[in-house]
C-alpha cells in the first residue's frame, strides 16, 4: 500500500524519521556541517518537489539515503565546492560516543566512507547498497574490504590497535 505525505504533520514526521541518516551521511560525505545542513536541505526540497509514494518505511528510507548520496555527489563535483576551501575538521566535533571513529572515517575517501556507513551503521546487507549505489555487489564488497583496510592503516598509524598481520 503506498504511502504519501502532503499535510504538514505527516511532512514533519517523516523528516523526524529520516533526520539524522539524512544528516550522518551528508556530513560523512561532505566533512563539515555546513554543507551537510544545504544537503539536508536540498534531499527535503527534492521530497516536497516530487512527493514520491513509498510502498514500506524501507522503501522510504532507500529514498532518502539514495537522493542524499546523488545531492552529495553533486554537492562535490559543483564549481563552488572546488573552489573554496573547507574549515579546519578540528571544528567538526563528534557529539556521542557514537561517533568514537568518526575522525578517523573522515580520513577515508567518501566511497569507503559512504559504504562504511551504510553497511555498518544502517545495517544494509551488501546487495542492497550495491543497489542504492547502482555498482555491483562484488564492487560494494571489494570496496568495503578496502575501507576497512584503510581504517585499520590509520588507526594502526595512531597506535589505537596493533598490526596483526
Amino acid at each position: 500500500m503506498a504511502k504519501t505525505y502532503h499535510d504538514r504533520e505527516s511532512i514533519h514526521q517523516l523528516v523526524e524519521r529520516n533526520k539524522n541518516n539524512i544528516y550522518r551521511l551528508a556530513i560523512l560525505y561532505c566533512k563539515n556541517s555546513a554543507d551537510a545542513d544545504d544537503i539536508f536541505q536540498e534531499v527535503f526540497y527534492r521530497y516536497c518537489k516530487t512527493l514520491p509514494e513509498f510502498s514500506s518505511f524501507e522503501h522510504e528510507k532507500a529514498w532518502f539515503i539514495r537522493v542524499t548520496l546523488n545531492c552529495c555527489k553533486n554537492f562535490v563535483r559543483s564549481a563552488w565546492f572546488r573552489k573554496t576551501t573547507a574549515l579546519e575538521e578540528d571544528l567538526i566535533q563528534p557529539e556521542s560516543e557514537e561517533y568514537e571513529l568518526y575522525e578517523y572515517l573522515l580520513k577515508l575517501p567518501a566511497n569507503y566512507r559512504t559504504v562504511i556507513y551504510l553497511h555498518y551503521y544502517q545495517g544494509y546487507r551488501l546487495v542492497e547498497i550495491a543497489e542504492m549505489m547502482g555498482k555491483k555487489p562484488s564492487s560494494i564488497r571489494t570496496t568495503l574490504q578496502r575501507a576497512k583496510q584503510k581504517l585499520k592503516e590509520e588507526m594502526v598509524k595512531e597506535g589505537l590497535v596493533w598490526n596483526q598481520n
